[in-house]
């Protein structure tokens, strides 16, 4: 299963800050991020970016692998 790490808002409305996830897409991990967690939780994580082994999931169909370390990071502004 791959390892989630999520941050700020992400980890607030989810209620944890790491997780593990069978899934195969970053689409497929969201949706089991969204599982039992309502419409405000799908509000939030629609609005994340999803990092993959340190490389930004462009889109849904970006492969996870079982050992994918997966960042689900909130927008977020400073510098």
């Amino acid at each position: 299963m791959a390892r989630v790490r999520l941050f700020a808002g992400a980890a607030d409305i989810l209620g944890v800050s790491e997780t593990q996830i069978d899934a195969t897409t970053a689409g497929a991990l969201r949706q089991a991020l969204l599982a039992d967690h309502g419409v405000s939780a799908e509000q939030v994580i629609a609005r994340c970016s999803l990092m993959v082994d340190g490389v930004r999931a462009a889109d849904d169909d970006h492969p996870v692998t079982p050992d994918s370390l997966v960042d689900v990071l909130p927008p977020f502004a400073g510098g």
